[in-house]
């Protein structure tokens, strides 16, 4: 509910700007994306290889720094499919995909000290021996020769509604004695403190204003994570791995609210959420050399406690205040072994892999409304309540080769066997077959281009409170529960092209269609309700063009640009109209540019960056709505690479004013058949944002 991508799935594996601030309960913002900065020189028509040197220039505190300043080359985290599975990520630790699900790469990455990087590999996953890879895949070869640490601390200021943010940072140290390799960190990066305010119109069917607002918001947000690993790395095949982490996080919304209306009295109105949790993850692998192969074996289990509630206070002039409440307390449970046989014959790379996971959610979900007293009294909310399991075994076989010397191709079949168990309301249990794969071609014709295809059968991970009843009180609205709904499936048809301009730089292309089954959207529950469910039919694609431009080679040494265009356009069938639209909240545009300038022969550097995007309205029964930050975020920054040995860096965001906005329509009825019952137009203010940031090592 609180972190939801605005790609949705066509675009989970593209990258997109983030906005500089959104409300706690609807953030639709988009993840940062990872910019690549001319550096190296290719080696072999197939596979670049950077050395710590060509980043000397930017004086990198870790692995992400550098990886960061690759030319063309975007981070691409794993998409949310089911389980483990296949690797749908883009980069590799000493050839090895990372076998947690808690951390992203730049959390993975950043761990990783500069000094301990040997070199970063960029090669075409399809050429690989780790079924699932293709496009540009980034391997970092590392290896702590001794103990050393690094450090971030990275404090926040704005202008308007919010407080001082204080506690975000990091620290990790990593090490070596013998065979054994060992890393700890503690890291708050994820902390926040939001805010807007100002004015919402609501006007009638006939445009009338019927209700003005004035509403300021902020929220208070830290996820503290204390981790651990220790890497096992004898002489021969033999490699183990074991990590795990434990985090809080503190999650807290606060919205104050003046409502005036002709004809009434002036009314208070407070917003309350509590979103407080906590989880771990404990993980490891063991690979070791069995008969003509290799065997890895696998296991994972990860447990979050989530409770949840939100209380909405209105108290009107001189009169008693009236509300409501909705709590739940959620436990989710992830368990997964999975085992993975490779060996080679024939002239090329098998494996053959089984996993087995089991989910679960135990929830208890109530509603209640406040009465004259000043108490919360609970009443009826049916289907809140309950559990929802999943057992599900999967099993694949995949085999890739070089079919020319610029040719390669790796397929990958197989099938997984799922078992949804819901207990509560109306329990039940169902089972599904459903075949799974993907077909991957890599050409490389020249060392300056490689193109790359896949075609992929997916199945896609279901978000098991989707299943229960769920009260959304801040818009009235609410979900039924849906005992029926079914994770989304597709067949996904992606390519990647890459020219590389020598020292000018580099530009990338990429091309996504989704044929989609089953696509999770509202839909209508009985006669006058609506849930999460599933629509029959969909689809989607995607144009993303990415270009680097190095302005050495014009004489402004030390300065490069980048640039993103993405396209997206997606349809279905709406199930309360009847009519085409696209994917609700589907981000259909974005348009970025940046500029950086490392001044030569100095220790500073600047820049700026700008990024543009167009989201589309999410649907429900009687009502579109849309809620977004713009139309343009920029930010401006200056660095010094070596204060005292620190990098410092001062950056202004939301340099050009960009707004929270909102345009809701609500209707009588069906939307599409009933007439306007009111308009809500919002505008607020979210203001300049100063952030700072120091980084050092020891």
């Amino acid at each position: 509910m609180k972190h939801l991508a605005s790609l949705s799935t066509i675009a989970a594996m593209l990258a997109a700007a983030p906005a500089a601030a959104q409300e706690a309960s609807t953030r639709e913002t988009p993840p940062p994306a990872a910019a690549g900065v001319p550096a190296g020189t290719a080696s072999g028509t197939a596979r670049q290889v950077y050395t710590p040197a060509d980043f000397a220039r930017y004086a990198p505190k870790n692995a992400y720094d550098m990886l960061n300043q690759v030319p063309g080359f975007s981070i691409r985290d794993n998409e949310n499919l089911r389980g483990l599975g296949q690797a749908t990520g883009n980069v590799l630790f000493n050839g090895e995909r990372p076998s947690n699900k808690a951390d992203d790469m730049y959390t993975q990455l950043s761990r990783i000290p500069a000094g301990n990087v040997e070199r970063i590999e960029i090669v075409d996953g399809a050429t690989l021996d780790i079924p699932g890879l293709s496009g540009q895949v980034a391997n970092i070869v590392y290896r702590a020769d001794s103990f050393s640490g690094q450090f971030s601390w990275k404090p926040e200021f704005r202008a308007h509604y919010t407080d001082p943010l204080f506690t975000r940072g990091d620290v990790s140290v990593r090490g070596r004695s013998g065979d054994l390799e060992y890393e700890a960190a503690l890291n708050n990066d994820e902390s926040a403190r939001s805010g807007a305010g100002g004015p919402t119109l609501i006007h009638d069917g006939a445009g009338n204003v019927i209700e003005r607002r004035r509403d300021i918001w902020n929220t208070h947000y830290d996820t503290p994570k204390l981790s651990g690993r220790i890497s096992w790395d004898p002489a021969g095949d033999t490699v183990a791995n074991l990590g795990g982490h434990y985090q809080r996080k503190y999650d807290r919304y606060y919205e104050d609210g003046l409502r005036m209306s002709p004809g009434q009295s002036d009314r208070l109105r407070t917003v309350y959420e509590n979103a407080d949790s906590w989880n771990y993850e404990i993980s490891g692998d063991y690979q070791f050399r069995a008969g003509p192969g290799k065997l890895k074996l696998i296991g994972l289990r990860r447990f979050s406690h989530e409770p949840y509630r939100q209380e909405i206070v209105t108290t009107p002039e001189g009169g008693i205040a009236t509300g409501d409440r909705f709590a739940q307390v959620g436990d989710l449970g992830e368990t997964i072994a999975r085992g993975e046989y490779q060996w080679k014959m024939f002239g090329g790379d098998w494996q053959l892999s089984g996993e087995a996971a089991f989910n679960t959610l135990d929830n208890v979900a109530s509603l209640a409304v406040l009465d004259p007293n000043g108490v919360f009294v609970d009443v009826p909310f049916e289907g809140g309540t309950g559990g929802v399991s999943e057992d599900r075994y999967e099993g694949l076989l995949s085999f890739g080769r070089k079919l020319t010397d610029t040719l390669t191709f790796q397929i990958v079949a197989g099938a997984e066997h799922s078992t949804i168990t819901q207990t509560g309301m109306n329990g039940l249990t169902r089972t599904f077959f459903r075949p799974k794969g993907s077909l991957s071609l890599a050409w490389t014709p020249t060392p300056d281009f490689d193109a790359s295809l896949k075609i992929r059968r997916r199945v896609l991970q279901l978000s098991f409170y989707d299943f229960l009843a769920r009260a959304f009180l801040n818009d009235g609205n609410q979900n039924e529960s849906n005992n029926d709904l079914r994770p989304q499936q597709d067949w996904s048809y992606e390519a990647e092209i890459n020219k590389k301009f020598g020292a000018w730089g580099s530009t990338k292309i990429i091309l996504v269609y989704r044929d989609v089954e089953d696509r999770v959207d509202v839909v209508p529950i009985g006669p006058d309700g609506e849930a999460v469910g599933n629509i029959a039919k969909a689809k989607a694609g995607a144009i993303d063009w990415t270009a680097t431009i190095n302005l050495d080679p014009a004489g402004i040494k030390g300065m490069k640009v980048e640039t993103r265009v993405l396209l997206q356009k997606s349809s279905l069938r709406d199930p309360f109209t009847g009519e085409k639209r696209q994917w609700s909240g589907f981000t259909d545009t974005v348009i970025e540019g940046s500029v950086r300038y490392d001044i030569p022969a100095s220790d500073w550097a600047l820049g700026a960056a700008a990024n543009y995007g167009h989201y589309q309205p999410n649907y429900r029964r009687n009502q579109t709505d849309k809620v977004w930050e713009g139309p343009v975020f920029a930010n401006v920054f200056v660095e010094h690479k070596d204060v005292f040995g620190l990098t410092v860096r001062a950056q202004l965001a939301n340099a050009v004013n960009a707004r929270s906005k909102r345009d809701r329509t609500v209707y009588t009825g069906v939307r599409g058949e009933s007439p306007v019952a009111f308009v809500e137009k919002r505008d607020r203010l979210i203001g300049p944002i100063f952030a700072f940031s120091v980084r050092g090592k020891f």
